[in-house]
């Protein structure tokens, strides 16, 4: 199977281009205290279907130790007190920052939370350097996505104004089912 791994970038924050305002209401909010559980219930419940793997065998201290830095925030998207995504951020050295995870769970899809919280994840990048001490002001933020993530994942990048650097194919061997939300769960 051919897969397809794009690395998009914003250099300017002038670039990004917020979303319009989604069909199911959903407030974003920081999740300000490092939850291991939280965060893999968000990892499995959005990957699940994406063949997420690569956090799946990480032990609980793995995810405390991660999360329980002040260059990793967890930002997620609400609707009636429900999580509907979630999107999260690394600052990295020289101003950069990397969007490491973002998506949506499943019943979320389709009603225009991608733009929203990507909107946001985006801008909260861009902010990072204001909220984090010690940190320099974000001249770059960046993510990659790939042939297997959301039908619309590439194009929501792309409206938010990030632009591929590089393109990346490889041959991977067909993934089979994927995980699902619960994995290890049956």
């Amino acid at each position: 199977m051919e897969l397809t791994t794009w690395h998009l970038e914003q250099t300017d924050r002038s670039r990004l281009v917020p979303a319009g305002p989604a069909r199911l209401a959903v407030e974003v909010v920081r999740a300000e205290i490092p939850s291991p559980e939280f965060s893999r219930f968000l990892y499995t419940s959005v990957g699940g279907g994406y063949h997420w793997t690569d956090r799946l065998g990480w032990s609980r201290e793995r995810w405390a130790e991660h999360l329980d830095r002040p260059q990793v925030e967890t930002w997620v998207a609400w609707h009636r007190g429900t999580p509907a995504g979630y999107v999260e951020l690394e600052g990295q050295a020289d101003g950069v920052v990397e969007i490491l995870y973002f998506g949506l769970l499943p019943y979320a899809v389709g009603a225009g939370v991608g733009g929203l919280l990507l909107s946001e994840g985006a801008a909260r990048a861009w902010d990072m350097g204001e909220r984090v001490a010690g940190r320099e002001p974000t001249r770059r933020v960046w993510v990659h996505t790939c042939s297997m993530d959301g039908p619309y994942a590439l194009a929501n990048y792309r409206a938010r104004g990030f632009t591929v650097f590089r393109a990346v194919v490889s041959e991977r061997q067909e993934p089979g089912a994927t995980p699902g939300p619960w994995p290890g769960a049956e």
